[in-house]
């Protein structure tokens, strides 16, 4: 994506606090939100298309609503698209039509309702990689797609791949629940080609990336 939702590699927003002894406390309504999130869904959803939704909230939205509230934004939209309800349902809090509450889920049937979503994107293709281990590549510098998985902060750089991952769906077109697959890899940027001189030259940024997000050399 382009715009504000591409956060990495961003400076301004002031230090991360991170406490190490204690766990994440959060607030009743977030933790119903994770509970629903974990029985919500729809057919025709797909999680590039979920997180799509996300970056079509305006900037001013996004940058100043909690986490959780970007689900439950998410979630509406992805209802409302899906014709599970209407917004004018959703605003009034009636619905058109009523029907009996589906029967309460018990924690077997949640494990099964993930176990079964969670299917592998991995598929085999006919065609061979372009690319292999230690090979230099170069990042596109200009995206087209309303969704992609390469960072603002890593296009346009050079790197070396490190491992190749097999094929897998294009974040870019299943965020439109087109399926096609790509080769994919593990590619190592130094924090000094991402981020000029100042950054340490020790440090290296790994990031998992489709052949089409590569330079055609």
């Amino acid at each position: 994506m382009d715009g504000v939702h591409d956060l990495g590699g961003m400076q301004g927003f002031g230090p991360v606090k991170v406490d190490h002894e204690n766990h994440v406390q959060m607030a009743e309504w977030e933790d119903r939100m994770w509970a629903l999130s974990r029985n919500l869904f729809h057919p025709d959803w797909t999680i590039d298309w979920w997180r799509h939704i996300i970056e079509r909230l305006p900037p001013e939205v996004y940058l100043n609503i909690p986490y959780f509230e970007k689900w439950m934004l998410t979630y509406t939209t992805g209802f409302i698209t899906s014709g599970t309800f209407t917004a004018d349902e959703l605003l009034s809090g009636t619905p058109t039509e009523r029907h009996a509450p589906p029967p309460a889920k018990n924690v077997a049937d949640v494990v099964e309702i993930v176990r079964t979503v969670a299917t592998s994107t991995r598929s085999e293709l006919t065609t061979k990689p372009r690319f292999e281990v230690e090979q230099a590549v170069t990042t596109v510098r200009d995206i087209s797609a309303d969704h992609t998985r390469l960072p603002r902060y890593a296009r346009g750089r050079t790197g070396k791949i490190v491992a190749y991952r097999g094929a897998y769906l294009l974040a870019d077109a299943y965020a439109k629940s087109i399926s096609k697959y790509e080769h994919h890899y593990t590619a190592a940027f130094t924090a000094r080609e991402l981020w000029g001189d100042s950054a340490s030259e020790q440090d290296t940024v790994r990031l998992d990336l489709w052949e089409s997000y590569f330079v055609q050399t």
